[in-house]
């Protein structure tokens, strides 16, 4: 099937499109993105729905939600209509000794929505800061729990799994994989952490305990020492879009109680439905301890993280030397995303949520699944609105981006893995143009390393 690309009407001329990109070369630092030899940037104009408006007239589909964050769709009126009202009336106030409606509505509505046990919620900027507060929080708690008993802190690590991805500040970056996390230049300053092979079953094969032997192991050795096991449910995410069996997660789940160590759980990629659960850690029917939210928590509005954790924990840690927890980012409870987050979430129920990403994951498993038998393909992976294709070889970024876009679709492969996590809203039509792009690049030589 051909690939038909629409182009509209450029809103910039050409010669201030070509003044903007060659600023944004000469200035700009995009992420991962060297300054010497700067990938291609390509310059957007708008976005509405499920396309992103290029400035030179393209219109694409995106394929990516904006690396997961946006869950309706660009532009979205409601969304819209949420934002324009709380600006009216403030879009910030300062969180110490401050509080208003849209933070605490938003609060209840996520104790609502998480597991049971998720009492208390904690706001912050972004997600790799939830997973900063979130570590600091299990550490501050075994300081409390020590304190308590008069014994000397000993919980002061982390015990994770290989191949897990939390963010790119540093004491996220420590529980990221040594070395396929992206950060082995810091490995000298950063906190040394336990790390457990990664989970090899794959969600939907036949399970076996021994796949948590060396897991169980480190816990019996260092649990000692270990204040929190910190994982990502069910998929890790930039460690390879990897879906694992969720036997593993209640072997966590039971491992952390069984030696007093904090489970928390980085659902920042995997929540809000994405997965085909609400969270991913249902597929387990688990309650971390603790449990991070982000990236689509206001539908990719604007940067907003919650940390939830325990009553237990945050009245230890109340009790503790410090009769407070030790955190307080300036944007905490932001108005504006706050209030958009409420929306989202209203939106996310009222759409019906569970037969968007099932629709989704059943075109997927119609159109995707099929490039499996391509010579380029070693693996293709479908879970809820989450489709990953898995090559024998490293992509060309540059190259298969230009040809992405040439083909009418925004989808950002890495290493060996060209992944597509669209915006629910997406209809089956949008959907096999994304797919049939894919089908398209893996015939091309040029697109692969």
């Amino acid at each position: 099937m051909s690939i038909k690309q629409t182009k509209k009407q450029a809103q910039l001329s050409l010669s201030e499109q070509h003044s903007l990109l060659r600023l944004d070369k000469e200035h700009v630092w995009h992420p991962y993105t060297s300054m010497s030899e700067p990938l291609p940037s390509y310059l957007v104009e708008s976005a509405h729905g499920v396309m992103i408006n290029l400035a030179s007239g393209e219109q694409l589909i995106d394929g990516m939600s904006s690396w997961w964050s946006v869950l309706h769709g660009y532009n979205h009126p409601k969304l819209n209509k949420a934002l324009q009202e709380q600006a009216a009336k403030m879009s910030h106030v300062m969180f110490g000794g401050l509080t208003h409606q849209s933070a605490i509505t938003l609060c209840e509505k996520l104790i609502a929505l998480t597991p049971n046990g998720l009492d208390k919620v904690f706001l912050s900027d972004s997600g790799s800061v939830s997973v900063e507060v979130a570590m600091k929080m299990a550490l501050q708690y075994q300081h409390a729990v020590a304190e308590k008993k008069q014994c000397v802190l000993t919980k002061t690590k982390l015990l994770t799994v290989k191949n897990g991805y939390h963010g790119d500040t540093f004491a996220a970056m420590s529980v990221c994989d040594p070395v396929t996390g992206m950060h082995q230049i810091f490995e000298q300053v950063l906190m040394p952490q336990y790390f457990a092979p990664a989970p090899n079953i794959k969600f939907g094969e036949p399970w076996s305990t021994d796949e948590v032997t060396e897991l169980s192991r480190l816990f019996a050795k260092h649990h000692h020492d270990i204040a929190a096991f910190i994982i990502e449910p069910i998929v890790q995410g930039t460690g390879g879009m990897r879906f694992y069996h969720p036997e593993y997660l209640k072997a966590c789940r039971l491992l952390c109680d069984q030696y007093g160590v904090l489970l928390i759980v980085d659902e920042i990629a995997t929540g809000f439905g994405r997965t085909g659960k609400l969270f991913a850690c249902e597929w387990a029917d688990i309650s971390p301890d603790i449990m991070c939210l982000g990236k689509t928590l206001t539908g990719g509005y604007i940067t907003l993280a919650a940390t939830l954790c325990s009553s237990h924990i945050a009245q230890t840690i109340s009790e503790g030397e410090a009769g407070c927890f030790m955190h307080g980012p300036t944007f905490m409870g932001n108005a504006l995303a706050c209030a958009v987050a409420n929306a989202s979430i209203d939106l996310l129920i009222e759409n019906n949520w569970q037969s968007q990403v099932k629709g989704i994951e059943n075109a997927l498993n119609t159109l995707l699944s099929p490039l499996a038998e391509h010579p380029r393909v070693a693996d293709v992976r479908i879970l809820g609105s989450i489709g990953a294709v898995e090559c024998k070889q490293t992509v060309n970024l540059a190259q298969i981006q230009k040809r992405f876009v040439e083909l009418g679709v925004w989808i950002r492969p890495f290493g060996q893995l060209i992944y597509i996590i669209p915006p629910l809203i997406i209809t089956t039509m949008q959907l096999t143009t994304l797919i049939n792009a894919i089908a398209t690049v893996l015939n091309e030589e040029q697109c692969f390393n």
